[in-house]
């Protein structure tokens, strides 16, 4: 499906894929990881052709349709659903050429006409509507909000809508870059539930570790300017890196203090008669050593917090408070709370709901 053949690519001369070599098969649900800086938003430029290699490159069918979530949210006067419907391309140009073949009637466009309505029929263009309504409603629109214009949401409500329309398009390869960052709780789930039974192929950049672990059957690992493909999710993956990493320090272990009784044996008998054939071959060895670079663990940032002093109980209390942005529309009525110093609150709910 997707093939990565001795790719490089570099940024302001420094190197962040080094002739790397990879394939995703189709219907793989591939998560995307690695430091911030290391390619992962790169990569995914790559593959739509924004970005050129400098050796190598991306193999795709030719007929691979691509989907890819925009960082810039829509806008304008269009609706939620007009939106997302549009995202079927070929749906918008059969309906569009239906139309306009309506009155025809040579026999050439009656036969045009039957190959578009049959071809309409194939893709259940009839069934759009409902379900493109189906995916706004899982991001969190009601029938109201999906037919508002753009212009009259957020910007991360926006986003939501982008990512209604790259999900309806059920492209060949999805690629998502964060998609969770605009969502709240019930529409992460949502989305998470969603690409569990996605048809085809995705690669999905995210922080959510419970995100990877359950919505992913495949981690593609950016580590060192190389490319790695480990099977099953994140905690998995984890687990075989760690694994990888102690290997390849014993193995570099194990080799440095190889290379250095080679080099003793060398020194103390090089000039020596009858030890200068094993001496020379053992040069002969460490020339044809190829060094085992010991694993490098990931930077971590540490953050250290002073410990406040201790307050007189409670710190906030909520007394049948009211509030909103207006005082006609209060978003919270009759709110009773009480936060001491040990409490450890969570708060949830949908987005505008007062949080």
């Amino acid at each position: 499906m997707l093939s990565f053949r001795e790719l490089t690519y570099r940024i302001a001369g420094r190197v962040l894929l080094d002739h790397v070599s990879a394939t995703i098969p189709a219907g793989h649900k591939v998560g995307l990881v690695g430091r911030n800086g290391t390619g992962k938003s790169t990569l995914f430029k790559i593959i739509t052709g924004d970005l050129q290699t400098e050796t190598g490159g991306v193999e795709l069918p030719n007929d691979c349709k691509i989907a890819k979530l925009p960082q810039e949210p829509p806008s304008g006067e269009q609706s939620p659903i007009a939106y997302v419907l549009a995202a079927d391309t070929e749906r918008e140009a059969l309906l569009i050429e239906a139309e306009e073949l309506e009155d025809a009637t040579s026999m050439e466009d009656a036969e045009r006409i039957a190959a578009v309505h049959m071809r309409l029929a194939e893709i259940d263009a009839h069934t759009a509507p409902a379900r493109a309504a189906v995916i706004l409603a899982g991001l969190g629109f009601d029938e109201a909000a999906q037919n508002r214009p753009l212009d009259s949401f957020s910007g991360g409500w926006r986003m939501r809508v982008a990512l209604a329309g790259c999900l309806f398009a059920q492209p060949d390869l999805l690629l998502l870059d964060e998609p969770t960052n605009h969502l709240d709780l019930e529409a992460s789930l949502w989305l998470e539930s969603y690409l569990k039974t996605y048809p085809r192929t995705f690669l999905l950049i995210s922080h959510d570790r419970h995100f990877l672990n359950s919505a992913i059957e495949h981690i593609l690992h950016i580590d060192n300017t190389k490319l790695l493909l480990y099977r099953g999710n994140y905690d998995t993956f984890e687990t075989e890196r760690r694994l990888r990493m102690e290997q390849q320090t014993a193995f570099a272990t194990r080799q440095a203090e190889q290379r250095k009784h080679m080099e003793a044996f060398v020194a103390r008998f090089r000039a020596s008669a009858s030890k200068a054939r094993q001496a020379q071959s053992r040069i002969k060895m460490l020339a044809k050593m190829q060094p085992i670079v010991a694993a490098i663990e990931d930077p971590t940032v540490i953050f250290r917090l002073p410990d406040p002093e201790e307050l007189p109980p409670p710190l906030i209390v909520l007394d049948h408070l009211t509030a909103g942005y207006t005082a006609d529309k209060p978003v919270l009525r009759n709110l009773d709370l009480r936060i001491d110093m040990e409490d450890r609150i969570a708060m949830l709910g949908a987005n505008g709901n007062g949080k």
